[in-house]
């Protein structure tokens, strides 16, 4: 289920000179936010938990998951380039889930890491909150590749969708209608955080049962219908 030369071609595609320079800009202003903010407030884990949960969970990982995701097929559907890569000797779900494997290994590279260097810059790590937000960080990474993923597969306005999902639904309607937090993969990993903090400041609206369960299903079936998603496209081109 893992092809070295999808997942090569494929990371070349997302670590190109311009795309890696977007992937790094939002993890780099993460930083940068977090060393002004222990300047002018020293360690604090209101202060911790804040930016973390408002910038680096609800902001930089979806739009990190966005490009990844996207990026992991959707040029190569746009131009077109695809129709080499399905005429190789490899199996769909091969493909697919090659490519969710590098956009998972991206996204969780230029969100997790970045969110645990600024945990430990604003407050030290105080009350797990670092870990807790960087747990969170790679949680959601699984789930946002795969659900951008699927995006990139089935429509070439991937990235508008994807950043209507993660700016519009979850960020807007997720602070706006407690329904639809039910449904927010940042809720989810918050699920999970709350599990690993010490710090009562890290909740979620959803219970650690149900969040595992969603993430499971949500990264299976979004994975399982890019498959059967790419299987039409080849159905397309051969006719």
């Amino acid at each position: 289920m893992y092809d070295p030369t999808v997942a090569r071609l494929t990371y070349r595609g997302l670590l190109g000179r311009r795309r890696a320079l977007i992937l790094g800009a939002l993890p780099a202003l993460l930083i940068v936010i977090s060393v002004i903010v222990r300047a002018l407030t020293g360690a604090d884990d209101q202060v911790a938990h804040d930016v973390l949960g408002g910038f680096a969970l609800a902001t930089m990982v979806p739009i990190i998951g966005v490009i990844a995701g996207t990026g992991a097929i959707g040029p190569e559907i746009d131009d077109g380039s695809v129709v080499y890569l399905l005429a190789k000797p490899v199996k769909r779900p091969t493909i697919i889930v090659t490519k969710l494997i590098v956009a998972i290994a991206v996204t969780m590279a230029f969100s997790a890491l970045p969110t645990f260097a600024a945990g430990l810059i604003l407050n030290g790590n105080g009350q797990q909150i670092a870990v807790a937000y960087t747990v969170a960080a790679l949680v959601a990474s699984i789930a946002y590749a795969a659900l951008f993923l699927l995006f990139g597969t089935v429509s070439r306005h991937a990235v508008v969708f994807g950043l209507v999902y993660a700016l519009v639904w979850e960020a807007l309607f997720g602070s706006l209608v407690s329904g639809a937090r039910t449904l927010s993969v940042q809720q989810w990993a918050l699920a999970v955080a709350h599990k690993v903090s010490d710090s009562p400041l890290v909740t979620s609206d959803v219970g650690l049962p149900t969040a595992t369960v969603l993430l499971i299903v949500l990264t299976l079936a979004a994975t399982w219908y890019a498959g059967q998603k790419l299987r039409t496209l080849t159905l397309a081109g051969e006719e």
